[in-house]
């Protein structure tokens, strides 16, 4: 089924600042709380990867001024200034930029680091999509938050297109089960409520864990075994593709292994919450695909 965002929440809020007026920018993010802004953001700090390319793909790169280690897409995103790492960034060298926005990552940020970020008075907009519509759902809310709605809007608009896109052409196409395996020491995938799972959803595949109560849990073999995924799909760290995932091969009973369903998605193409999500849902289908024509 299909999900539908309500429009991006934006109240314009008149403040009386002497014989004018102005308009105040207040929105919800992602788990739910209010970030006002007097008006649109110039000077924005970016603690995650993620985040730091949905920015640019709302048109809104030219406020960045502060981005987290592995921020290297687009590629000018490797000139602004690094803050250390989405899990531990320098609050100080933060403070320093005077950001008048910083847009944090749920999963991936110290929620005490976060919390320090607002003692300072710093307005924080926390994101966390879950879903291929949320991303566009982002997209606009970003466009809001730094003035760029008419970019951020053709941007979520064409991404959203690609999207139902690929849902016409695979929805109805036979169901895969499908193991996605995020890491290999410890053993780690994806739960159902994990955006990639609407990427495999979106290919007419199914996430043989789906049920699982956390975001990436840990596994053990036994359990990918006693679920005998007709595909595994693996994205490693880098462009290469990791020799973990030939490690399976050693499990002969498998089905993935039995039909060589064996598949590589580049990270940054599945593992990231940005439009190029769909580059990445593009390869998904097709590997599914693959696994449907070796079926006897």
């Amino acid at each position: 089924m299909i999900r539908r965002f309500a429009l991006p929440v934006l109240a314009l809020v008149l403040c009386l600042a002497g014989p004018a007026a102005r308009a105040q920018i207040v929105v919800s993010d992602d788990v739910g709380q209010t970030v006002r802004l007097p008006a649109p953001a110039k000077r924005i700090v970016s603690l995650a990867p993620h985040v730091t390319e949905v920015i640019y793909a709302a048109g809104a790169g030219e406020a960045l001024v502060g981005v987290v280690a592995y921020s290297d897409y687009p590629p000018e995103a490797r000139t602004v200034a690094n803050v250390g790492s989405y899990v531990r960034f320098d609050l100080e060298a933060i403070a320093a930029l005077k950001p008048d926005l910083v847009i944090g990552w749920r999963s991936g940020n110290p929620a005490t680091q976060i919390e320090r970020l607002r003692a300072l008075g710093l307005p924080v907009y926390i994101n966390e999509s879950r879903s291929l519509e949320a991303v566009a759902h982002t997209l606009r809310q970003i466009g809001i938050l730094a003035g760029t709605q008419r970019a951020a809007n053709a941007a979520a608009d064409a991404f959203l297109a690609h999207r139902n896109h690929l849902h016409a052409q695979y929805a109805d196409r036979p169901p895969v089960p499908v193991f996605y395996q995020i890491w290999n020491q410890p053993l780690m995938t994806i739960n159902g409520h994990h955006l990639i799972s609407d990427v495999i959803r979106l290919c007419g595949g199914r996430n043989v864990f789906d049920s699982l109560s956390v975001l990436a849990p840990k596994i053990g073999i036994e359990a990918v075994l006693a679920a005998d995924p007709e595909v595994i799909v693996a994205s490693g760290m880098g462009e290469a593709r990791p020799e973990w995932l030939d490690t399976w091969r050693r499990w002969d009973q498998l089905k993935a292994v039995q039909r060589d369903n064996l598949f590589f998605v580049p990270p940054d193409l599945i593992q990231r919450h940005t439009p190029r999500i769909l580059d990445g849902a593009d390869l998904m289908c097709r590997h599914l695909d693959t696994a449907r024509e070796r079926r006897q």
